[in-house]
């Protein structure tokens, strides 16, 4: 479908700005196409149209961001109101009424006793800010040898050098070492993979291997501390449901352990919900949908539904007890962290999630969104499916028998170099990946329904079965 957006010459000439002046996050910009960046310049609902006004189902929720849809003016209204009321305060040691509103509607609904709301631009910020607070903590409570982290393989955990020092990607860290010390990683909960996880010790087939799994995952946790030291450990960092790699939910009982595991030897759990919290499990956080309780939770992105940039760390009143004292001071912040217009944006968001039940819809809907993508398993390349509510991957294998993956070649040629423009071609913005091994991801606006989830079905089902015989 498409709809001109744009005049041709206006489109030529923002591809040539774009070309000349605009430097891409994580973008190779030697191999783009031929026909140059692709600009978007529409969204309504679930939808995106380019510059040439061509229409695109957006399965990805911008980049897990995009809860309530594209084109809301209401959001927009709460963003433009605020702007010409109070357009900026800093939340250095004084407040306006948006970042209280919400931060007051962020404490009643987090799980337990996460009543402090530090905000944040992003959450690579709220990562580095959660981190720097479990130090601080440690050390005004007399524990200052206590700041070391822990967090999964594969996992991503942000770009600022303490978030990516936490983060388990070793190639996104390379260029960019030597970053912050003090990190250690254990393994993830990749069940699929969990016999080469394992050392052939476990091979998840039934859903007591799947609970043994969780079990000597979690057990890695504690191992890593007693290891390092329990006075050398301040934090873990796990997310409720790993993104890189390949959307890898938790075993039974895994986040319990964990919980148990962290009590033991006093150390932090932090829940990083960057991409879980605000509905895309169909709870409003992450740990809640698994039922255990953080000591921190990062988020940002579905906080404002992606209207504005913002994010936050939802902290332990416990955390908060040592800054009471007179004298003692957070010495962190910034500039635009909790800035009034996004704030209001964060408000009027939670607003809707109520009005229109948003977490009702996604729990309806979840389960339809998993029995759609699952049909995909009868093509040869699809190995598995996994995730949890609206937030899925597809990992891609040449031999189902043996699960083998791709080679560094294949995944280059195929992954990059056909479906992942292919699936553009057919009007399904989502995410083709090889950080762990290859495999498509998926995250729609908790707004779509079953039909969206057709299309997505169906344009995946035209690729793959393309791409399968490329191999």
């Amino acid at each position: 479908m498409t709809e001109r957006a744009l005049p041709p010459e206006e489109a030529s000439r923002l591809q040539s700005a774009a070309t000349q002046h605009l430097w891409m996050h994580f973008t190779r910009h030697g191999d783009l196409p031929e026909t140059g960046v692709p600009i978007m310049t529409r969204g309504e609902g679930v939808h995106l149209w380019d510059a040439d006004g061509k229409r695109y189902i957006d399965g990805l929720a911008g980049l897990f961001t995009s809860q309530l849809g594209h084109g809301r003016r209401d959001l927009a209204e709460a963003a433009a109101q605020q702007m010409g009321t109070l357009e900026f305060m800093p939340l250095w040691s004084y407040a306006h009424p948006p970042a209280i509103e919400l931060a007051e509607r962020l404490a009643g609904l987090t799980p337990g006793d996460l009543d402090r709301v530090f905000f944040t631009n992003s959450g690579s910020e709220a990562v580095e800010t959660a981190w720097k607070l479990a130090k601080n903590y440690f050390r005004l409570t007399g524990r200052p040898g206590k700041h070391k982290v822990i967090s999964r393989t594969t996992a991503y955990h942000g770009t600022t050098h303490g978030a990516l020092s936490i983060t388990g990607l070793a190639g996104l860290k390379q260029p960019f070492e030597p970053l912050v010390p003090s990190t250690v990683h254990v393994s993830n909960t990749n069940a699929y993979r969990a016999s080469e996880l394992t050392a052939g010790a476990l091979e998840v087939t039934d859903e007591q291997s799947l609970e043994r799994f969780g079990r000597w995952a979690a057990d890695q946790i504690g191992l890593a501390i007693e290891a390092e030291g329990e006075d050398s450990v301040a934090a873990v960092f796990l997310e409720p449901v790993q993104n890189a790699g390949g959307c890898f939910p938790p075993p039974p009982g895994y986040f319990q352990q964990v919980r148990e595991i962290c009590d033991e030897h006093d150390v932090l759990l932090v829940s990083d919900e960057v991409i879980c919290a605000f509905g895309r499990l169909g709870h409003m956080f992450g740990a809640e949908h698994f039922d255990y309780q953080p000591d921190m939770i990062t988020t940002a992105k579905g906080i404002t539904s992606g209207y504005a940039p913002l994010g936050a760390v939802l902290a332990s009143e416990r955390l908060m007890e040592p800054f009471l004292q007179s004298g003692a001071m957070f010495g962190h912040g910034y500039t635009f962290g909790g800035h009034p217009a996004s704030t209001a944006v964060g408000v009027k968001n939670l607003e809707i999630f109520e009005s229109e039940g948003v977490l009702e819809h996604v729990q309806q809907h979840a389960g339809t969104f998993r029995s759609t993508l699952e049909r995909l398993l009868d093509l040869p390349i699809v190995g598995d499916v996994r995730g949890e509510g609206y937030f899925y991957g597809i990992e891609l294998v040449k031999d189902k028998t043996s699960r083998a993956s791709f080679s560094a070649e294949e995944s280059e040629r195929i992954l990059f170099g056909f479906i992942s423009k292919k699936l553009y071609e057919e009007g399904l913005y989502c995410r083709a990946d090889d950080r762990g091994d290859p495999v498509i991801q998926l995250s729609p606006p908790l707004i779509a329904g079953p039909e969206d989830f057709e299309e997505i079905e169906q344009i995946l089902r035209h690729v793959l079965s393309e791409a399968w015989t490329l191999l």
